[in-house]
């Protein structure tokens, strides 16, 4: 199974946003102009009032809500929603600083709320930011359940994009925490036509329900290591898995040393039959996030026991973009 066969098409998303971007051509001058888009997150100038820039990022939890739904547990997915607006704020050198969400929901449910707003307040205490604020829309005719997003908005003196990266540098490969916030709706399609459970025993004292919501990580750690480190590029593992490192710069990233993946992740490869390249073109594979080093500081890091994680690959020269994991090449 591919996750295009489960409805989920890569390729036709970018070719829809694409249309969608082409066509919003606007751009405000002075405060408040663009200094960064298309990437992990945007940012615009404060000047010249300061010299920081806001960046901002939006995302939402998916999918995995209806695993949520399934289960009856609400508690953990507030948690993902704040997780994928922060990294993304942290993958361009930003410090997150305040979040709003948005609930879109079938008919309102308090209980349901209260749950949510758990793992709001604890995602908000993990990232050390303020949700300062949200909108709830019931909507009968158009949502069936519920949907949750958010924006978050983070400030920095200076980005990293990336754009300093050299064949020669490394990666450094962060572990993930499981599925996260991504390839949920492969990983249904397949228990699904396995005819697995929610409930259904994973391994011992965990069900597959509870593996799958393990939540999103937040990688706030990230933030003190730039205090000490110099790093080039960051990359959150999302959608599309490894081949996030292409936003970064298009040279050739060789991963020959991966992180080793949760067990959730072989065990959905074998019941969907699922190709090696499409795993990890779909999930994070057991690495949800990445940073770009010069060799001598990535040891240095290493031994610095500052932050979990350790070197899974190298950068070389490429004309046009290339993943590869091991031997195994991941086109775009």
């Amino acid at each position: 199974m591919r996750y295009a066969d489960a409805g989920v098409d890569i390729k036709k998303e970018e070719e829809a946003i694409k249309a969608l971007t082409s066509v919003i051509k606007h751009v405000r001058e002075g405060i408040g102009k663009p200094c960064l888009t298309n990437h992990y997150a945007s940012a615009i100038s404060l000047q010249p009032i300061c010299d920081l820039m806001v960046t901002i990022t939006t995302d939402g939890v998916g999918s995995k809500i209806l695993v949520a739904e399934k289960m009856n547990r609400f508690d953990t997915i507030g948690i993902d929603c704040v997780a994928m607006n922060v990294n993304d704020l942290i993958a361009v050198g930003s410090e997150p600083v305040a979040m709003v969400d948005y609930i879109a929901i079938e008919k309102p449910d308090e209980r349901i709320m209260r749950e949510i707003a758990k793992g709001l307040e604890e995602g908000c205490r993990i990232a050390n930011i303020t949700l300062v604020g949200g909108e709830t829309a019931t909507l009968p005719d158009m949502v069936k359940g519920f949907d949750l997003a958010g924006t978050a908005i983070g400030v920095a003196k200076k980005l990293i994009t990336g754009e300093n990266i050299q064949p020669g540098d490394v990666i450094f490969g962060i572990p993930s925490s499981g599925v996260h916030s991504n390839g949920l709706t492969l990983v249904r399609k397949v228990l699904e036509k396995a005819g697995i459970s929610y409930s259904d025993e994973f391994e011992k004292g965990v069900s597959y329900g509870e593996e799958i919501l393990k939540p999103t990580r937040i990688y706030v750690e990230v933030l003190d290591v730039l205090k000490k480190f110099e790093i080039k590029g960051m990359a959150h593992i999302t959608g599309g898995g490894l081949l996030n490192l292409l936003r970064l710069k298009k040279l050739k990233f060789v991963i020959d040393k991966p992180l080793e993946p949760h067990k959730i992740f072989r065990v959905v490869q074998e019941l969907g039959n699922v190709e090696e390249e499409e795993m990890y073109k779909t999930f994070n594979m057991g690495m949800g996030f990445a940073l770009i080093m010069d060799r001598s500081e990535a040891k240095k890091l290493e031994k610095s026991g500052m932050i979990e994680g350790r070197i899974v690959g190298r950068v070389e020269e490429s004309e046009y973009g290339e993943i590869y994991v091991k031997d195994l090449k991941l086109n775009p």
